[in-house]
């Protein structure tokens, strides 16, 4: 059996919109999922590119994908690597192909000179956290995560203010 990780080239973006579906349905979020081919694809190869993502194949077939993007920290004054998404078909998992996808990350996050690679991962989704735990991965305490879109982001993106006093 071989495994292969590579890039994503442009005509890959259905194939990781089909992997975004299915972790979302792994995740109960489907109904989440907006995003379209055009979607991926300018986000991954347009310009300016605002994302990365790898596709992993076993045998020639794809298995999975990872896809990440950076971001900075004020604090370290250094980028981190922020992983969006990964994901392995259910039938491929406990093979070692997460912990390859994230030692590549690694590699990558170092080689871009970030101070480490930052995830989110839902509370209940207990093997993805055990699975974190094993590669040395630990959780960020006392922050919680916020969003602010749909109609609360455009309320508050059409509020004026009066400039100065």
């Amino acid at each position: 059996m071989s495994l292969t990780l590579r890039d994503a080239v442009p005509e890959d973006a259905g194939l990781i919109l089909v992997f975004i579906r299915s972790l979302a349905q792994y995740e109960k979020l489907l109904h989440e999922v907006e995003a379209t081919e055009g979607d991926i694809r300018a986000l991954l190869f347009g310009s300016p590119r605002r994302a990365e993502a790898l596709l992993v194949e076993w045998d020639g077939a794809p298995v999975g994908f990872a896809f990440w993007f950076y971001s900075v920290s004020t604090f370290d004054g250094r980028t981190k690597l922020y992983i969006e998404d990964v994901y392995v078909e259910p039938e491929y998992r406990n093979r070692g192909i997460g912990r390859h996808i994230f030692a590549d990350l690694a590699r990558r996050a170092l080689a871009a000179g970030c101070s480490g690679m930052e995830w989110s991962v839902l509370d209940w989704n207990a093997p993805s956290i055990a699975f974190y735990r094993s590669i040395g991965a630990r959780p960020r305490e006392g922050w919680t995560l916020q969003r602010l879109s749909g109609e609360a982001l455009t309320a508050l993106a059409s509020q004026e203010f009066p400039h100065g006093r």
